[in-house]
């Protein structure tokens, strides 16, 4: 097998997004573009990978780090002035390239091996591939001969009637004859309404010279979607998303509605774990086996062992422990660690703060800055007074301790083992082992209240 290599586009400016961002960063499931052309490009194991980026674009090698090479192109002026950008990192190799575009994040490892693969058979000094589709417009067409080969490549507004009718198309991505690829580049002209240099005239110079030229067509049009704008990054998410929840469902996992569960790429879902209607599972997220994710809940980079529920409830950057469950409508944010068999029941929120195994927290409480043991009991209205105005506190409380509903924890304090807190107080200093704090105003009664005071003018008055 030839030396492989593979040049990623990655320069263009993108402006139908009307965005800040570059457009190959922009994410589909949780990933950025680029990222899916190269993970998937990764699996091929190329000698070289070389990514095509704009001036300043710094935000994209920070993202991609060392696993690509990166050349830049100075100016705009079109695919082939920018894979001449590579010239002098690739002109000397022998072996193919393949060429493709960082906005095309549905291609697959297993399409661009067949691509290969066909390229290498045939050989050929440049291979097309190509999709079919019932609407080809917009597309450059393939047009082949009468014993099926590439005859040439008509661009929409240059094609005629009967080339309309064509339902072959050019995806853009190309493999080609390393050496061959440059020294044809140097021959392509501006001589076009953009002044820009396109990598498809190489296709033709090729043809010119009796280079065999081949194409290679592809399975499933779905996977050369293109992204320029917005309306092309939904639809490139919505299939991404359809693909991403069949590999789950294909791994034991049960979605109720797949058409509206979102799950990010990179996702971890244990088998017979169900997922519910409106859950969004962002990037990070790693889920057990036999877990329960209730309808409209939102995981974010969170960590699910086995036997866990989550009802209608948002988790970020936490960890849920075997056999815990929350919701509905509660919130963990990020560094909480909730352990085994906790419960934390509705309008519950944790954050930077870890609940020992057996806990309990039913209800309207707020747990924040505070590591709590196992086996407590946390009443309806508990709220950890964490913040001063300038500083946060943390405190700690004890296995067994039991805190009563209502009760303010102002940090920091420690709560004992087997202290308990009355319900209703506001809590300043520690709690011993077995004592009993209550720090609360005493109640008075006061005898014939209502026949002391002034009686109303107003009839109406009871």
């Amino acid at each position: 097998m030839a030396n492989r290599f593979t040049v990623i586009l990655a320069a263009g400016k993108g402006t139908r997004m009307k965005s800040h961002l570059y457009k190959v960063l922009h994410p589909v499931c949780g990933k950025a573009m680029v990222d899916h052309v190269l993970t998937q490009v990764e699996q091929l194991h190329p000698a070289q990978i070389i990514t095509v980026i704009a001036t300043h674009a710094q935000a994209v090698q920070d993202l991609l780090g060392s696993r690509t090479k990166y050349v830049e192109q100075t100016e705009q002026l079109g695919t082939a002035h920018a894979v001449l950008q590579t010239e002098k990192l690739l002109s000397q190799h022998s072996g193919t390239t393949l060429i493709m575009s960082g906005d095309t994040p549905l291609f697959t490892a297993a399409t661009l091996e067949k691509l290969f693969a066909y390229h290498e058979q045939q050989q050929a000094q440049a291979t097309i591939l190509t999709a079919k589709t019932q609407n080809p417009f917009g597309y450059g067409r393939i047009i082949r001969d009468d014993q099926g080969q590439v005859k040439k490549i008509v661009e929409q507004k240059d094609a005629s009637a009967q080339e309309q009718l064509v339902q072959e198309i050019n995806t853009g991505v190309y493999c080609f004859d390393n050496q061959k690829l440059f020294h044809y580049l140097h021959q392509v002209n501006n001589d076009n309404a953009q002044g820009e240099y396109y990598l498809p005239d190489v296709i033709e110079l090729m043809q010119k010279d009796h280079d065999r030229v081949s194409a290679y067509l592809m399975d499933d049009f779905e996977e050369s979607l293109g992204v320029n704008d917005r309306v092309a990054l939904a639809q490139a998410t919505k299939i991404m998303q359809a693909r991403i929840n069949r590999q789950h469902m294909q791994n034991g996992v049960s979605l109720i509605d797949p058409v509206h569960t979102f799950i990010d790429e990179g996702v971890q879902i244990g088998s017979d774990t169900v997922i519910e209607s409106g859950v969004v599972i962002k990037s990070g997220t790693q889920i057990g086996h036999n877990c329960y994710i209730g309808a409209g809940s939102r995981l974010d980079a969170a960590v699910l062992e086995d036997n866990v529920h989550v009802m209608s409830s948002t988790i970020e950057k936490s960890v849920m422990r075997h056999d815990s469950n929350i919701g509905p409508n509660s919130h963990l944010r990020p560094q909480s660690d909730i352990g085994p068999e906790v419960h934390i029941g509705n309008f519950c929120e944790v954050k930077n703060a870890t609940l020992g195994a057996r806990t309990k927290m039913g209800h309207l409480s707020y747990v924040g800055d505070a590591t709590l043991g196992s086996d407590i009991n946390i009443g309806c209205g508990v709220v950890f007074v964490n913040y001063d105005g300038q500083r946060k506190w943390h405190t700690d409380v004890g296995d067994h301790a039991f805190i009563g509903s209502n009760a303010n924890i102002v940090g920091p304090v420690k709560i004992s083992d087997h202290s308990f807190v009355a319900a209703g107080s506001t809590v300043t200093g520690d709690v011993p082992q077995h004592a009993m704090a209550i720090a609360r105003a005493r109640q008075t009664n006061k005898d014939n209240y209502w026949s002391k005071l002034p009686l109303s003018d107003d009839p109406d008055w009871q």
